[in-house]
């Protein structure tokens, strides 16, 4: 028993290094601006930040300094992947549960509305009714339901690849074995996403009491399994909100380090969801009062997420509303949903099932679209990456040189006049003809542009599914 005890530790350090985090936080100091200017240079080098540095951050509350950090953390994000923002929705496929989650309407021992599992024909509907919309990239989502198992989550991809034209699915699904990771990266899934909820051990035990999830040390070695079983991207994430989000933001950043250390690669994804309301939950407004995170505290969170891990996709839900994640976008974020059901049968049915959490940001891809538009930047529909190999390790280090904007710049032009031609826009077009004129504009190397202006003209032929 001391033996694994010590295990448990010292296997936790590795990752983490709890110990340190903790003494971090004890520091509430804020660093006088020539330190400040310090730290925010060395990151604009797309080197990432020590956590000694992301503390002095998570410090900061003086508003002048945090202008500066979130400058920066704009000016860092368009260096990396330029203008453009990642679209993508959740596809819900059960919400059956073993878990006990205290913060999730999921959660086993809520009887208060019905469950529901996808079956395949629905699958595809579902998929169906968000390729529709315009989506090319979906997440499926999924609990620790027995029945949704592998052999479910391989013949759930392959129909989508099989009968729609969705060009890349993810995954946020409980941890696994390697045997089964290896099963679904071969069926085709991209990246694989599993999010701690909370690093801090004792509130985790505490927050989980029952099911598969109780154990700590399974879920935070998911992504070692992952990338072993021949995933080169991961997606991580704490629930902000569940314990001092100084401590998760510190411990995340420690995760992506440490994933970069072994593997080569830093998490492909970092997402920043916070706590919601979530009908049967058992979490008390005090307790969600005492973890509060606001929505300047969420706004510094991204951009240190940002700084810290260039190249990182920071991913915003549809958790927060419409004003907010327009705010977030300017801070470092690079990827967010749209239209977000977080009921299985949601896209096509609504309403009649057991939602997982309540959204705030009711708006479809289109009006999300325009909203980007409007703020100067470009909407990404782009699966091409995960489909060309531009994955893991290698992907961490062209982006980290600064190569990727350029890439990301030509296929969201791309992608966005492919879906002007395969929609009615009416008086819309012109918004998107200017956007997409001013993201020519933009491209410098002129054997890129010329690529780009030459499969747009292609595009207008009648082929689709281009990219560069």
């Amino acid at each position: 028993m001391l033996g694994g005890l010590i295990y448990f530790r010292e296997g936790l350090k590795m990752i983490i290094n709890e110990e340190k985090i903790l003494g971090l936080i004890e520091c509430r100091n804020a660093p006088d601006r020539k330190e400040l200017l310090s730290i925010l240079n060395r990151a604009e080098r797309l080197c990432g930040l020590e956590p000694e540095e992301v503390v002095k951050l998570l410090n900061v509350t003086e508003p002048e300094q945090l202008s500066l950090i979130y400058e920066r953390a704009d000016s860092v994000k368009k260096r990396v992947f330029g203008e453009r923002v990642v679209l993508f929705a959740p596809l819900y496929l059960s919400n059956h549960c073993v878990n006990s989650c205290m913060y999730c309407g999921f959660r086993s021992p809520n009887r208060e509305l019905p469950r529901k599992r996808l079956n395949e024909k629905e699958i595809v509907e579902e998929a169906r009714a968000l390729e529709e919309m315009g989506f090319k990239r979906l997440l499926l989502v999924v609990g620790e339901d027995p029945l949704a198992d592998v052999d479910y989550l391989v013949k759930a991809i392959r129909a989508i690849y099989r009968e729609t034209d969705i060009r890349i699915v993810h995954l946020n699904a409980p941890p696994m074995d390697v045997s089964a990771l290896r099963e679904l990266k071969k069926a085709g899934y991209g990246v694989f996403q599993v999010f701690q909820e909370t690093y801090h051990r004792p509130t985790y035990e505490h927050l989980h009491p029952a099911g598969p999830k109780s154990n700590y040390m399974w879920r935070i070695t998911a992504m070692d399994r992952a990338l072993s079983a021949g995933f080169e991207d991961v997606g991580i994430g704490a629930l902000l909100g569940l314990y001092d989000y100084r401590f998760d933001v510190l411990a995340t950043v420690m995760h992506s380090a440490y994933l970069y250390r072994n593997y080569g690669t830093h998490a492909h994804t970092i997402s920043i969801p916070r706590i919601r309301p979530a009908k049967g939950a058992l979490l008390t407004q005090k307790r969600l009062e005492q973890y509060r995170v606001t929505d300047e505290e969420l706004k510094k969170i991204t951009a240190i997420y940002r700084l810290s891990v260039p190249t990182a996709g920071v991913v915003v839900s549809t958790r927060e509303g419409a004003r907010l994640r327009r705010e977030l976008l300017r801070v470092g974020a690079s990827q967010m949903s749209a239209g977000s059901r977080t009921d299985p049968g949601g896209y096509r049915q609504g309403g009649k099932t057991l939602e997982q959490f309540s959204t705030d940001d009711k708006r479809g891809l289109l009006e999300v679209m325009l909203d980007i538009m409007e703020e100067g930047r470009l909407p990404s529909l782009c699966a091409t990456c995960y489909r060309v190999g531009r994955v893991g390790s290698r992907f961490t280090s062209i982006t980290s040189q600064g190569l990727m904007k350029g890439f990301c710049q030509a296929n969201a032009i791309i992608t966005l006049k492919e879906y002007m031609l395969d929609r009615e826009l009416n008086g819309l077009k012109g918004l998107f003809d200017e956007a997409l004129q001013r993201a020519l504009e933009e491209i410098k190397e002129e054997r890129v542009k010329r690529y780009v202006v030459e499969k747009l003209r292609e595009l207008e032929e009648g082929r689709r599914d281009l990219y560069l």
